[in-house]
């Protein structure tokens, strides 16, 4: 029974990690199975390799200057969308363990459902902090964001259980949350494009209204001298 806790905190530890920082998550866990601090399953063991822990530490290097810059923050999101998602899928799949494909079938569409749903409460809470002028609540975003990897993969293979109480009522909150947090960013989202359409719209009628006293101004157009004028009459 300990044995289904532990794999079952690591895999859903690594898929809600990967939502939140794929990178930091698959560095973290293959520096600890390199140095001999966790055992890997044997389908994450290539994860210890030093290669592919240098291409994570580089990845996260330039992700954690990315996610602090507003805007560039979360064009970054919008491209994890395709990478986040599927492989927090697959490092759950794998962590299983299991030979049974129905059961990978199943922890790979966890998986995915799990770092989907992180990742997107993620984007929408980065896309409203863009909308502050100060560039600290994003700062302060991304460090907890790191912070909550660290201390969130640590739980889940130090204490198990505590991991799987704190994901499942994350998982709560979480479900609760997206629909309130992307209700405020499509609305804010409306909003700014009325206001750019009725800005749009004033400029126009500021610039005819400018053309049409230009022209009052100016007067009738004079005629060329020598020219005669030309009355057309109805013919009877």
């Amino acid at each position: 029974m300990d044995e289904i806790i532990q794999t079952l905190a690591l895999s859903l530890g690594l898929s809600w990690a990967s939502g939140l920082n794929l990178y930091a998550t698959v560095a973290m866990l293959g520096i600890l199975g390199n140095t001999g601090n966790i055992v890997l399953p044997e389908q994450l063991v290539e994860l210890q390799e030093p290669r592919i822990i240098t291409a994570a530490l580089i990845m996260y290097c330039i992700e954690f200057f990315a996610d602090k810059i507003p805007i560039v923050d979360s064009i970054w999101d919008a491209i994890h969308s395709f990478i986040r998602v599927p492989v927090g899928a697959a490092l759950m799949s794998n962590a299983i363990g299991d030979g049974n494909p129905v059961v990978h079938g199943l922890a790979y569409l966890i998986g995915g459902g799990v770092s989907g749903a992180v990742h997107v409460g993620k984007a929408g809470t980065r896309i409203l902090a863009n909308t502050s002028p100060e560039p600290y609540s994003n700062w302060f975003l991304s460090f907890a964001e790191d912070i909550a990897v660290i201390v969130g993969l640590w739980t889940a293979l130090h204490y198990p259980l505590a991991f799987l109480v704190f994901i499942t009522f994350f998982m709560m909150f979480l479900f609760w949350f997206i629909p309130k947090i992307w209700n405020i960013v499509l609305g804010d989202f409306v909003g700014v494009r009325l206001k750019l359409k009725k800005r749009h719209a004033k400029i126009r009628a500021e610039a005819a209204r400018k053309q049409a006293e230009q022209t009052a101004a100016a007067g009738p157009i004079p005629t060329p001298e020598g020219a005669q004028e030309v009355i057309l009459k109805p013919t009877e």
